[in-house]
């Protein structure tokens, strides 16, 4: 019996990941096709707010946001992989390849936004 509970377990570990997988791959869709005008939404409610001392950066401009949308769907496909990794290797060895090297390839594309926005915000003059 002990047996069955714990591959019982694994099963709903296992849906349970997948699911938050899904969940990220359709917020991150959303926001990419800016479904509903989500993007613009998010653009005017939330990315393009200052932070305490930080000026908006990348993620307030339409390309950013894109961007930072591939990266959660990029993250909820490498979950997802993860999630059905047991019981189809191959479709989720693919899945974590896929997503990790989209991530990784958003990320430098993201950081290099976010040095280009930051580099060309307007800074008052030096005191000498």
């Amino acid at each position: 019996m002990r047996g069955a509970q714990r591959r019982g377990r694994r099963s709903q570990c296992r849906e349970l990941v997948v699911a938050l997988g899904l969940v990220l791959m359709g917020v991150g869709t959303v926001l990419l096709i800016s479904l509903g005008g989500a993007a613009d939404a998010v653009i005017r409610r939330v990315t393009s707010r200052n932070l305490g001392e930080l000026a908006p950066g990348y993620a307030a401009s339409p390309g950013g946001l894109r961007v930072y949308a591939t990266l959660i769907l990029a993250l909820g496909v490498t979950v997802a992989g993860v999630g059905i990794s047991p019981s189809a290797s191959s479709a989720g060895l693919l899945g974590i390849a896929l997503g990790v090297a989209v991530f990784a390839i958003a990320s430098v594309i993201a950081i290099r936004g976010e040095v280009r926005t930051y580099r060309a915000l307007s800074r008052p003059p030096r005191r000498p």
